[in-house]
Formats: C-alpha cells, structure tokens, sequence
C-alpha cells in the first residue's frame, strides 16, 4: 500500500498512556515524520511521503478502541463534517489529513472561532443520530477550524451510550460569554486549569454549569 513506507517507520515509535483525561507519552523520532497531535488514547502523525494521510497511534493498552472506531468510520462513511477512514494496521488507523486549527489552539492563540463553527458541529452531530451513533467528547481539542467552517476529529465514543454534555457545555459558554474573550490570547495555564477543574467536578452528581461558570469568569477577570 501507500503507506507502507509509514508503517515501518512507526515501528520507532512508542505511545504510552497516562491514565484517565491525561495525554499520552510519544518516545521515538524520525526524520520522516512528525507528531500533530496527542489525546488521552493515541498520538497522530504525518508523514513526508504520505502528506495526505493521517496515522492514528494507540497506546498498547488501548488497542481495543481500533476496531470501535473503525465500525463508527465505517457508519458514517464520507461526510463533510469528519476524515475519510482508509485502512487500519495493528495497533493504528489511517484517516485524512485535515488542515486547519483546533478550537483549544484558537484560544491559546486569540483566533476568533466564528458562528459557522458551532452550527457545524450542530449539523454534524445531528448527521452522526442519522447514522444510528451517539455523538460524544466533543471538546476544543476535536474540533477542528478551517477557513470558517468546523470539522470533529475524535469518533472515538461514538459507540457509547448516554450524553456527556460537553458539547452542551461548550455551546452555552460559546454563546453567553465568548464575546468576554474573543480575540485574546489566553495563557496555557489557564486553560489547562479550566479544563482539569471541568474534569473533576463534572464528574460529581452536584456539578452545576452555571455555578462552574462564575469562577471562570472570576478567573479570566485576572487576565483583564
């Protein structure tokens, strides 16, 4: 195949998992690729000589997660709003290159993230009900920005029941209280606070949105 080329390559590579909501470990290197992105399960690479393609690398104790995300691809099929799957090998997926900008590196960057963004994530959620999944883990690192419109990455949970609320979360904050930061810069620090305070107490039966809110805006007055 095409990518046979790649696939030896990845053999230097190693990705270790760091436990829940924390992102994986890459050991290893080559001149002939380069990391693009790292998540909770798998690290993503580009290759020189295969730029169109997208190679998804799971850590060893998450191989099982191949064969879900290969079913959801292969459900949705092609659209718009997601990579085109290829193929698969032992322990990756091969999907699309897509350019673009996540949301969470729009923030660090202060790029504005415009309305067409959060009605393509709507439309596409909706097309992911069509095709019989349940469109979960949504967040800044799975959405993807280019030239105005939005793209998701991670299909990862699409097979799992029941509605997180992350998207829910991310629309309301979009909508009520975007215009409070947009065009800034936002430190590193900060989001990653946000983002480790969300994990924990969204996970508590008392966990209130809107309570959750006023301390981040208590936060982000410290920014000016």
């Amino acid at each position: 195949m095409e990518w046979d080329i790649a696939e030896k390559e990845l053999c230097k590579v190693k990705v270790t998992s760091n436990g829940e909501n924390e992102l994986v470990t890459v050991k290893g290197n080559s001149d002939k690729f380069e990391c693009i992105g790292v998540g909770t399960d798998a690290a993503v690479f580009r290759f020189v000589h295969t730029p169109n393609y997208a190679f998804k690398v799971y850590s060893n104790d998450k191989l099982g997660k191949i064969e879900l995300e290969t079913e959801v691809y292969l459900k949705l099929g092609k659209s718009e709003y997601f990579p085109e799957y290829y193929g698969r090998g032992i322990n990756f997926l091969v999907i699309s290159y897509e350019e673009g900008i996540t949301l969470y590196d729009c923030l660090l960057k202060g790029i504005h993230i415009p309305k067409q963004v959060v009605e393509d994530v709507d439309s596409a959620r909706n097309f992911v009900i069509t095709r019989g999944l349940n469109p979960r883990d949504i967040h800044l690192k799975n959405i993807l920005l280019h030239e105005g419109r939005a793209k998701l990455l991670d299909v990862s949970e699409y097979m799992k029941q029941g509605n997180d609320n992350r998207w829910e979360y991310l629309k309301e904050g979009y909508q009520e209280h975007y215009h409070l930061i947009d065009g800034k810069a936002l430190p590193h620090w900060i989001i990653e606070t946000v983002r480790k305070w969300y994990n924990n107490q969204a996970k508590s039966e008392g966990f209130n949105v809107q309570d959750f809110v006023k301390e981040l805006l208590i936060l982000f007055r410290t920014i000016g």
